[in-house]
């Protein structure tokens, strides 16, 4: 299976780049991986719905053709780690061979992402900050692939 994170803004501290880069190498051998990030614009317009315009315009633009766009937000659907296993499962076995997971900036996804979006999934109704979402999307891709494949890692 082919992964494709596209993320608004670069992980700069550190220990957000440590923590994707244990679970990227933790995927690898479930599926090729690709983070793809583009620009956060949050310092170069006065509102939040310009923001969202210029990431939406930059997001659109890198979505890799063919694929399965998921985007996360709070208003998607919660699924369990079995559940997103059992999904991704499901996915693949009606055909889809490459996802793509899209994560807003701060300010969140803009309308046009979220139509152009397959589904939509969301990590709960509280507030994360995107690089942590980012880090959690990975481990929870790790996690699912685990459950698949009948590791012990989920237990």
């Amino acid at each position: 299976m082919k992964l494709t994170i596209l993320a608004v803004g670069k992980l700069k501290e550190t220990y957000w780049k440590e923590a994707m880069q244990e679970y990227l190498r933790r995927l690898a051998p479930f599926a090729t991986v690709t983070v793809v990030e583009v620009a956060d614009r949050d310092k170069e317009a006065q509102t939040a719905e310009c923001v969202q315009k210029r990431e939406a315009a930059d997001l659109l633009k890198r979505l890799p053709g063919g694929a399965h766009v998921v985007a996360l937000d709070a208003g998607g659907h919660a699924l369990g780690s079995e559940a997103l296993a059992a999904h991704i499962e499901d996915l693949k076995l009606r055909g889809v061979s490459h996802l793509c997971f899209v994560i807003g900036g701060s300010t969140g996804l803009a309308p046009e992402v979220l139509k152009r979006a397959d589904e939509r999934l969301s990590f709960g109704s509280q507030t994360w900050p995107h690089n942590l979402a980012r880090v959690m999307l990975v481990e929870q891709l790790y996690r699912a692939c685990s459950i698949s494949a009948g590791h012990p890692y989920h237990k």
